[in-house]
């Protein structure tokens, strides 16, 4: 996932409001922290947008496990450090006092045996008082059957009409991602198979419990899914 799109991912969520996210992550890791650092880690970083704000109050690394994600937060950040891997397995050789994964990346995880590890495993990276941020994927509840959904970038010399079928298959969320993109050169399409996995509140507060964290929910979040917020 996230292949050929990777050089279109800040064009297709251009909506997103990152300075106003980060600003409230902020805010919520200063209210839950209790260690005396600043050292956060953005696990999914992809093409390191919220860093562009969280480096102005903390020492941000990434992580993320896209090599063309990487490359373009690189390219924004030259002076931040980021690492390749996944979230269920990364070993990086220090702790921090903040760990985000944002955007419903936790979704990538497919199942509960992973969701469970990838929990554990962030937090093993947090220093005492550390506080884990989780921004997950829809509930069974949540979820809509079969659903239609598009975004369109219209730029100058750029047009993106992204569109997909949202299907559930037992519990992973199955969407074919449509992508069409016109630039002076040439007219392309492509699709890319995105599988997240379905949880319930209950399975996420439970991988908190096992990874010894003190959870608590924020219903709205950053754009309405919700945060997990675990404290070690």
């Amino acid at each position: 996932m996230y292949n050929r799109s990777a050089e279109l991912y800040d064009q297709i969520y251009s909506f997103k409001n990152y300075k106003k996210e980060a600003a409230k992550l902020h805010l919520l890791i200063q209210e839950h922290k209790h260690s005396t650092g600043n050292n956060l880690l953005e696990v999914a970083c992809g093409t390191g947008s919220h860093i562009t704000y969280l480096k102005n109050d903390y020492s941000v690394e990434g992580l993320d496990l896209s090599p063309r994600m990487l490359r373009l937060a690189k390219k924004k950040h030259p002076n931040i450090l980021f690492h390749r891997g996944d979230m269920v397995s990364f070993k990086l050789d220090k702790r921090f006092d903040a760990i985000t994964c944002l955007f419903s990346a936790i979704g990538h995880v497919k199942t509960k045996q992973r969701l469970g590890l990838a929990i554990r495993n962030m937090s093993r990276h947090l220093k005492p008082g550390g506080v884990l941020i989780v921004e997950p994927w829809f509930t069974p509840q949540q979820w809509r059957e079969v659903s239609v959904h598009a975004n369109f970038v219209d730029r100058p010399e750029l047009k993106i009409a992204r569109m997909n079928i949202s299907k559930r298959r037992g519990r992973l969320s199955v969407m074919d991602m449509h992508h069409l993109v016109a630039t002076p050169r040439r007219v392309e399409h492509f699709v890319e198979r995105l599988e997240l996995g379905i949880f319930t509140q209950d399975e996420y507060f439970d991988a908190f419990r096992s990874a010894k964290l003190e959870a608590t929910y924020d219903p709205e979040g950053l754009m309405g899914r919700g945060l997990y917020i675990g404290t070690r």
